[in-house]
């Protein structure tokens, strides 16, 4: 019995997963849009408090991971799975670098009193912690989705490594690379938004 492989269903149902994660991040993009609106002094006075050093550098981080991403998928499809295996391997360490960097930048903040109901904040004007509850929102639901990309690239990496991904079916980890592109996508809007409010 031959096992059954619809790729252009799995291919389509990547894209509209990834158009509902688009949705997602779409509503939150409007949802900082009108309180910008509505407290622009406090947001670029709170964005004054973040790390921007830490910001770029996971910027960097991200845009590189996603290289690799890609490069993963070219090398299987060239018929080099150790290749393919091996820019996996890069872009899990890249974002585990990104999540240690956020790490570290969440803690501080945190440590600070500047968290939604920490000792800090709470005494502040509402649009500052506005701007701080929208940062951990979007940032926190963002990192989860790195950690899942994460996870489905150990998943591929797996299916390589037991010969179920080839470089002739290879639709699985081309679809946890559009997924991690889109992750890609989403923190290279996060970034300006809440690090360079001028």
């Amino acid at each position: 019995m031959t096992e059954h492989r619809d790729y252009q269903g799995a291919k389509m149902g990547m894209w509209i997963f990834l158009f509902t994660e688009i949705l997602l991040f779409g509503g939150l993009f409007v949802l900082y849009s009108v309180t910008l609106g509505r407290y622009p002094t406090e947001f670029h006075e709170a964005s004054k408090l973040l790390d921007v050093t830490m910001g770029t550098t996971n910027t960097v981080v991200l845009i590189t991971s996603s290289l690799f991403a890609a490069l993963s998928v070219v090398g299987l499809q060239r018929g080099n799975p150790r290749a393919a295996k091996g820019f996996i391997l890069l872009t899990l360490g890249l974002a585990c670098c990104f999540l240690v960097i956020k790490y570290f930048e969440w803690s501080h903040k945190i440590h600070a009193g500047l968290y939604p109901g920490g000792e800090t904040l709470v005494q502040w004007e509402p649009g500052r912690q506005a701007f701080f509850s929208l940062y951990y929102t979007m940032t926190g639901l963002h990192g989860l989705h790195v950690i899942i990309g994460m996870g489905v690239f150990l998943w591929v990496w797996t299916r390589i490594a037991a010969g179920t991904c080839t470089p002739a079916h290879f639709v699985a980890l081309e679809n946890a690379g559009l997924y991690w592109h889109l992750v890609d996508l989403i923190w290279i809007y996060l970034f300006p938004l809440y690090y360079l409010i001028t």
